[in-house]
């Protein structure tokens, strides 16, 4: 693996975990608007 090709996983390591928190803080907003509105599961 070449530095260029280090450099560009890090990058995309780092753009994969902001995407998971954004979805998991998305999935929190959204079971907070479930209860928030009564509604059932």
């Amino acid at each position: 693996m070449q530095a260029e090709d280090a450099k560009r996983l890090r990058e995309l390591e780092a753009e994969n975990s902001r995407l998971k928190r954004l979805l998991a803080e998305a999935h929190l907003d959204i079971e907070a608007l479930k209860v928030g509105f009564g509604v059932k599961r």
